[in-house]
């Protein structure tokens, strides 16, 4: 398996993934074509310096996918905070240690790039995601809130 830094050609398949689950399902629009505005947000993203989208690949086909960002602020004398977004591991792989192994990857990147802190947030319903990650050592230490728009 290797995980790497997403590709345009990669966003139907880390689409695909997105959509696979129950809570994905209701919000992604996987249809042939894609809608444009996955390809529009792909080049934001692969623009930006901040931004590692990234898929994990074994016999050339996505198996997982994650959005690792990193976010420069004031607070902590200037620290940088990296954030974990969109994570997902192609159903029938899910429980092989992919999972683990896409964190440890995104762990050693947060370091590599000087964050103090790495971050992500869980919908209060994927409860075996929230077991996995205490397990990786994540601690629900504050309290969040949303405005969806």
């Amino acid at each position: 398996m290797e995980i790497r830094k997403a590709k345009r050609a990669d966003v139907a398949s880390i689409v695909a993934l997105l959509a696979d689950d129950k809570l994905g399902s209701k919000r992604e629009m996987y249809i042939d074509p894609l809608p444009q505005a996955y390809y529009d947000s792909f080049t934001q993203i692969d623009q930006d310096p901040n931004q590692y989208l990234i898929v994990a690949e074994e016999d050339e086909e996505i198996i997982g996918t994650a959005q690792l960002s990193f976010i420069p602020y004031l607070t902590y004398q200037g620290g940088i905070r990296s954030q974990i977004e969109a994570v997902r591991i192609k159903s029938d792989k899910r429980g092989t240690g992919l999972g683990e192994t896409l964190f440890k990857w995104m762990i050693g990147k947060a370091k590599e790039n000087g964050a103090h802190l790495l971050q992500l947030t869980t919908d209060k319903q994927r409860t075996d995601a929230v077991r996995f990650y205490e397990k990786l050592g994540f601690k629900a230490t504050h309290e969040g809130m949303k405005m969806h728009f």
